[in-house]
């Protein structure tokens, strides 16, 4: 039986001639709509171009692109063929690319027409396309292409995709997601929110993620329902056209700017069946502030990169602040202590999670993989959690040390080594302190040599062209010397708790 997540997909798709895609229309263009017989003839096109181009089943197509509709075209084209799509940041700058490139050995990369030079330079052997309103060298290569293809058949196992995720020595690490891992999620959360053919997902999230690709696509595609197809959030476009929409997903920074909105009224989200955030932790006030304005609670679920998504508060029942949920059907959660002992609840400790959802491990790093996973084939997540007594996962911290800031994710011994080299420092840490509209901000401590003038902004603007801008941090402060506990190590929670209050207070010009 072919296990193909595109075969899944196709098996839900309502007449061709329906609407897929709504792209709503700016200044003088008019909206448009892509039909789902538009989207099979357009990843058709593309997937016979891949074919063309040499690729064959278990390849790795690279791609950092805009979100478009061929983006979403591009990523079915690569299901088709039988190819594993690995998307990127699109703020990933060269010194990064470097590491994706050759660590996941691509057949082909998709880029944006500015960034053609570069990858073609990172991997000569890689035939390179760009991708791009007007189509790219992709979208012209596709039209000469016919809009038939045989989907390749393939097994639940077969790899379908590599995202990238941070690792605890700061290099990014690539997540192997199967076909199955893909389609019994996808499943899952149809089932848990309750998505029809009726549904419209206002999509504002991007596309190189888990939750913008995986979640949110998946929802709508295995479901056949419509998409609200933006190319990012805006506050005051998205409460706009709400009354078109039936669901939203966003992480926490959507629905804080929401209600920094004055036209998100009560009466622009009255049409929503279901608010959904995930990606970062939801503070209990928003939650509060949301449902004073709204009358509706978010539905806050739980996932990572490597699990796709654990629990979700239930459709139909109680939405409790600060919590996300039990854990969906077929995928099994224990927290342990130390000693690998279950917690009982209300005890914090690691959690665990075992079921088809989980990906079988890291590219290229089998021994990492095996560090990841117990004995009896859990997957330790890293993130520090309890149970209520509702049997509700709590999570409470992380015990890796990553900050998630607007959804995302940044790993700081990535950004330290980078400070630390910067002429005039003697050691840096880098820490997430709370922040209203991020969840998180991403903030450096910095000790100096004597001598050397350093300021916030040469060390902000230095790391700018490096880095992603999502990592560089919002505020960088000096010390004479870091907190450090009887073993030498930095105690990064003297820090996060001295700097939280300082992230809003006056800065240097950068």
């Amino acid at each position: 039986m072919d296990a193909n997540l595109y075969t899944r997909f196709e098996e839900h798709a309502p007449d061709p001639s329906a609407a897929c895609l709504l792209l709503p229309g700016q200044g003088a263009v008019p909206s448009r709509v892509v039909t789902w017989g538009e989207l099979a003839a357009r990843s058709a096109r593309i997937a016979n171009v891949l074919v063309g181009a040499g690729c064959v089943p278990g390849d790795r197509v690279m791609a950092q692109v805009d979100k478009l509709p061929d983006t979403l075209a591009l990523y079915l084209g690569c299901l088709r063929a039988g190819v594993a799509y690995v998307p990127l940041n699109t703020g990933y700058q060269r010194r990064e690319l470097e590491h994706f490139i050759g660590d996941a050995g691509p057949r082909v990369i998709v880029c944006r027409t500015d960034g053609r030079d570069t990858m073609m330079a990172l991997e000569p052997e890689a035939t390179v396309f760009t991708l791009a309103a007007d189509g790219g060298t992709l979208g012209a290569g596709a039209r000469a292409q016919r809009e038939e293809f045989a989907t390749v058949v393939r097994r639940p196992e077969d790899l379908a995709a590599i995202l990238y995720t941070s690792g605890t020595t700061g290099r990014s690490k690539g997540a192997m997601l199967t076909h199955r891992n893909l389609a019994t999620n996808a499943t899952a959360l149809v089932a848990a929110w309750g998505f029809t053919r009726g549904d419209t997902l206002l999509h504002a999230l991007p596309v190189f993620h888990v939750h913008g690709l995986f979640v949110a696509c998946h929802c709508a595609l295995l479901s056949g329902a419509r998409m609200l197809w933006l190319p990012k959030f805006d506050a005051t476009e998205v409460a706009a056209l709400l009354p078109r929409a039936t669901v939203m997903m966003g992480v926490p920074t959507f629905y804080t700017r929401l209600l920094a909105e004055p036209s998100f009224t009560r009466d622009a989200a009255r049409h929503l069946r279901l608010f959904v955030s995930g990606s970062a932790p939801l503070l209990p006030e928003t939650f509060a502030a949301f449902e004073a304005r709204t009358g509706q609670r978010i539905l806050e679920r739980y996932g990572m990169t490597e699990t796709g998504m654990n629990t979700s508060n239930p459709l139909d029942g109680p939405r409790l602040a600060g919590t996300v949920g039990p854990p969906l059907p077929g995928v099994t959660i224990r927290i342990v202590d130390d000693a690998g002992a279950p917690c009982a609840p209300g005890a914090i400790g690691g959690i665990e999670v075992k079921g088809p959802n989980v990906f079988p491990g890291y590219w290229n790093l089998p021994d990492k993989t095996r560090e990841e996973f117990t004995a009896d084939g859990f997957f330790r997540t890293g993130d520090m959690g309890t149970w209520t007594n509702e049997g509700y996962v709590q999570i409470v911290g992380r015990a890796k040390d990553m900050i998630i800031t607007g959804g995302l994710n940044v790993y700081p011994k990535e950004i330290e080594e980078r400070i630390d080299a910067l002429p005039g420092v003697e050691e840096s840490a880098v820490v997430g302190v709370p922040d209203a509209d991020f969840g998180e901000a991403v903030v450096g401590i910095v000790v100096g040599r004597a001598g050397h003038a350093l300021t916030e902004a040469s060390v902000i603007a230095a790391l700018r062209g490096e880095i992603a801008s999502f990592k560089v941090p919002k505020r960088v402060f000096f010390v004479v010397e870091l907190p450090r506990n009887s073993m030498g190590k930095v105690q990064k929670a003297v820090l996060r708790e001295k700097f939280s209050s300082g992230i809003a207070g006056p800065r240097e010009e950068t």
